[in-house]
């Protein structure tokens, strides 16, 4: 596993051990958290932006098949003077900036040296919830009102590679996610127009989840809870739900409504 930041990580991990897997780890300092260095078979830290050190890691250990799993910074693309030779070469690789266009390029690199990218689908599968109602009461007219009105933008902006997410006031675009995240978003949208705001998250049309995981979490509900939001409105069966049990008992004492819809 190369590991970045972010929930998914841990709980890959977790899955590899109840499949009776053993799983070396190589985690993106600065961005992944220090508890998988304790629960990996092998574990080492790598620097964001050096992938010899991760490879040659992976081979020492016997490793073929690698998993992505985790975030990162999407500042990192913008201090490419940190970037090692091998890093210059899979970036010459990808067509354009775009966090697809770059992982699409890494993976082509990872094939290149001999690695196959696993796909994250198993993993996640638990963490992918049904159409309907998650917490709260059922939405009202006007959350749905909302709810519909960013739904198609919100897949039109997923499909150019901006961001998978929109916060909506009054049938009115308040913010738009991009390379900031969906809680930064979330919170800008607080700021610029109060309580009452109602944010969708959607999949690609053409989803690849080797490529980026959408996906929300405890962060998550904190923020809509900071920004004084209404609701959240995911994409059933296509958006990952992390630390669920936490994230839906928060969303309940904030009077927030969090559904899924197909």
């Amino acid at each position: 596993m190369i590991a970045g930041s972010g929930e998914f990580p841990l709980l890959a991990l977790e899955e590899a051990s109840r499949r009776g897997w053993s799983c070396a780890v190589a985690g993106l300092r600065g961005e992944a958290a220090e508890t998988l260095e304790a629960k990996a078979f092998r574990f080492a830290w790598v620097e964001v932006g050096r992938p010899d050190e991760a490879l040659q890691f992976f081979r020492v250990n016997g490793v073929k098949d690698i998993l992505l799993a985790g975030k990162i910074d999407p500042r990192a693309y913008f201090r490419r003077e940190n970037l090692d030779r091998e890093a210059g070469d899979w970036l010459r690789l990808a067509a354009d900036g775009t966090a697809s266009g770059l992982i699409h390029a890494f993976l082509r690199y990872l094939s290149s040296q001999g690695f196959e990218v696993l796909d994250p689908g198993p993993f996640l599968a638990p963490f992918f919830c049904g159409a309907g109602v998650l917490a709260g009461d059922s939405p009202t007219a006007a959350v749905l009102q909302d709810a519909e009105f960013g739904w198609h933008i919100a897949r039109r902006l997923a499909d150019l590679d901006v961001g998978q997410t929109v916060i909506i006031k009054d049938q009115a675009v308040v913010a738009v996610e991009a390379a900031e995240g969906t809680d930064a978003a979330i919170r800008r949208a607080g700021e610029l127009a109060g309580r009452g705001t109602v944010a969708v998250k959607v999949s690609r049309t053409r989803q690849d989840l080797r490529v980026d995981v959408p996906a929300i979490g405890l962060n998550t509900v904190r923020s809509l809870a900071l920004a004084g939001a209404a609701a959240m409105c995911l994409e059933a069966g296509r958006v990952a739900f992390f630390q669920k049990e936490q994230a839906l008992e928060l969303a309940g004492r904030s009077g927030i409504i969090i559904f899924a819809r197909e």
